[in-house]
């Protein structure tokens, strides 16, 4: 998704410093314009806009904080923008410590899959102040088809979450109902085209569907991103009170297929674990 992100901004004439723990990714941003710098601080150092896009808490927390974190690099007023799907507790964490740098900083994760960033399509959620959203909106416009500001920060690393819940909850639903298709011995390929036509053809139905037809599981989304992300989701509801049954079913069905192997292929290769098929 980074990758995608950094071409579109250098399509679009942005000069453009960047930073990958696999140095190896960096340099084929390298080789079409970008500075590629040795540590997020030396990334942030050169930027009037910093953005990350990373795995999780941690991946996060590795590359804005400490002595060469993103943080040290980027002088006050700096507007930072961290797109990665986390959990509310750390944005907010990260969002104080963006403060105490007087810098603006905007939780703006996204939805959308590698070739919709690369082409300017994702859909940004944004968390923070309503002047950091004005400030942000041209680096959103190039990135992004549209970006919607959801109230203070911590509001748009909540939305996703519960995007993503809602998408693992389908996939998970789905598979198990191939599996049903298959012990129940209905015809594979017609039940698949009326269910992937009917009431329930979501876009991401169809985009299991379609994995699923082509027996091609190349990770788009990579399911263990998914359980990661279901995961979050349940933590931030108990903190509310809400014990989320649904994501809770669906945890244990992406668990289950990253403990088998399957978590590096898209997360739509969770019908092979309860499918089979």
């Amino acid at each position: 998704m980074g990758g995608g992100m950094a071409t579109r901004l250098l399509g679009k004439g942005f000069s453009l410093s960047v930073y990958n723990r696999s140095r190896e990714r960096a340099e084929k941003v390298g080789k079409a314009g970008a500075f590629v710098a040795a540590s997020p601080r030396a990334a942030a150092t050169r930027a009037e806009i910093v953005i990350s896009m990373v795995a999780d808490d941690a991946a996060s927390r590795s590359v804005w904080l400490g002595e060469e974190g993103a943080l040290a690099g980027a002088e006050a007023g700096t507007l930072l923008l961290e797109s990665s799907t986390l959990s509310v507790d750390w944005v907010r964490e990260l969002a104080g410590a963006a403060a105490e740098k007087k810098c603006e900083f905007l939780d703006a994760p996204v939805t959308g899959t590698k070739p919709h960033a690369a082409t300017g399509e994702l859909f940004f959620m944004v968390g923070g102040s309503k002047e950091g959203f004005d400030r942000a909106r041209e680096i959103l416009s190039v990135l992004g088809r549209e970006a919607v500001h959801l109230g203070p920060n911590g509001s748009g690393a909540l939305l996703k979450l519960i995007n993503n819940f809602v998408c693992g909850v389908q996939a998970a639903s789905f598979a198990e109902a191939m599996s049903l298709v298959r012990l129940g011995g209905l015809d594979r390929e017609k039940s698949v085209s009326i269910l992937s036509n009917g009431a329930l053809a979501s876009p991401l139905i169809k985009r299991v569907v379609a994995a699923m037809s082509a027996d091609d599981f190349t990770p788009n989304f990579p399911l263990k991103l998914m359980a990661k992300d279901i995961s979050y989701a349940i933590k931030e509801g108990a903190k509310c009170g809400l014990p989320i049954q649904t994501a809770n079913s669906a945890l244990e069905i992406f668990k289950r297929a990253v403990d088998q192997g399957l978590g590096e292929q898209d997360f739509s290769a969770v019908v092979k674990l309860v499918g089979k098929n």
